[in-house]
């Protein structure tokens, strides 16, 4: 029996190597960590997040600068210390090399680690302005309730708005945007009657719409989370206020578009500033809802959806820019001043303060094909955050 000389079979050997595919070696991963709220009131934010971020790397691969990205999506369940403690994890154990934030709580636990281990940080979800203050490592693809509030009050004073009373939950989000909106319409020639402080927890909005009514404005500005919006519409409608001559306005987070359908018919005519709504009319928006849909079981992406989306190809422009280098200090400085067109319109990262330059929409709910939508009527351009330029 013959044998194969030795120098042929690893000649072989070698031949067969260089043709089949190696698996990614690990320094060719980059592993993007998302912590995000996934259960309890606020799941369904974190998965709008979710979907938007996933749904960019299904259009646009999983391979930039010769590296492969990898999505691990972790559930901090809304509370804070949670999400220091899994992104510690993803970090020191599954290596994660970028991060992405949710809530505001959350992230604000995040900032001291993150600045540490010199971790690129997208924030994705939290609108507060402070947030993107607190390390150096964070940048905000989302939006800030300033932008919406001094946006919305400009426009009120300009069109007839001269007495507000403002309703807002009392939590920091509804206490910044109840700020910005008294300082930014008065500062307009308005004057702001009272501002009512709401519970978080199961309100009942009848006695804050009563006292509202009984200090006759003409305009009721309204800070509430998104699933209380269709109740307090309901009640602003059932106690006659829509009839009185009040104006029902609010942020964007009014009138969200994955709870828009089933909200009743008293959310018509409501105005709202916000960043994005389904209802925006670009090509790139209307490719994005129909994949968005196709993809999430028919359910209409929301600003937060196309937060993280956004989020997303900010990382992957930044890895481009590096060469697919992690390093903290260069992703940063790539993603400082980059541009580009989003579902929602321009965008941009202000290279200063590292938060999110955008088009801000004087929107009005409107019922479209049977749907309720928040419409588009007048663009505010490029709105960076009014309380940096204050600061500065």
């Amino acid at each position: 029996m013959s044998r194969t000389p030795l120098a042929v079979l690893v000649g072989t050997v070698l031949a067969l190597a260089a043709v089949q595919p190696a698996p990614a070696r690990a320094q060719d991963v980059v592993k993007v960590g998302l912590v995000m709220p996934l259960t309890g009131v606020l799941g369904p934010v974190g998965k709008q997040a979710v979907a938007g971020a996933r749904l960019y790397m299904a259009q646009h691969g999983d391979m930039i600068a010769g590296r492969k990205i990898e999505l691990i999506v972790r559930d901090d369940a809304s509370v804070p210390d949670n999400a220091k403690r899994i992104a510690q994890e993803l970090i020191v154990n599954d290596k994660a090399e970028i991060l992405g934030g949710g809530l505001t709580p959350s992230v604000l636990a995040l900032a001291p680690l993150v600045t540490e281990s010199k971790t690129a940080t997208v924030v994705m979800i939290s609108g507060t302005s402070i947030v993107t203050e607190r390390s150096p490592y964070f940048v905000r693809t989302s939006w800030t309730h300033a932008q919406q509030a001094s946006v919305l009050a400009d426009w009120a004073a300009k069109n007839g708005s001269k007495r507000a009373t403002i309703i807002a939950s009392d939590w920091a989000p509804g206490r910044e945007a109840a700020g910005v909106f008294s300082a930014s319409f008065t500062a307009a020639g308005g004057s702001v009657v009272e501002a009512l402080k709401v519970p978080l927890a199961n309100p009942d909005f009848a006695p804050f719409l009563q006292r509202a009514r009984d200090g006759n404005p003409d305009t009721l500005f309204i800070f509430v989370p998104t699933s209380q919006a269709g109740i307090l519409a309901k009640q602003f409608v059932e106690r006659g206020l829509d009839k009185s001559g009040i104006k029902l306005i609010g942020p964007g987070d009014l009138a969200d578009d994955e709870d828009l359908p089933g909200m009743s018919d008293a959310m018509i005519g409501t105005i709202t500033a916000g960043f994005y709504s389904a209802a925006h009319p670009s090509d790139l928006n209307r490719d994005y809802v129909a994949a968005f849909r196709k993809a999430n079981a028919n359910v209409r992406p929301n600003f937060i959806s196309v937060s993280a989306y956004d989020g997303m190809h900010l990382i992957y422009a930044a890895l481009k820019a590096t060469g697919g280098k992690t390093n903290g200090d260069a992703l940063i400085e790539a993603m400082k001043g980059m541009a580009w067109e989003s579902p929602r319109g321009p965008m941009s990262i202000d290279p200063m303060t590292r938060d999110v330059i955008h088009d801000i929409y004087i929107r009005k709910v409107e019922k479209v094909g049977g749907e309720l939508y928040a419409v588009e009527h007048e663009t505010f351009k490029a709105v960076k955050d009014p309380s940096k330029i204050a600061n500065k």
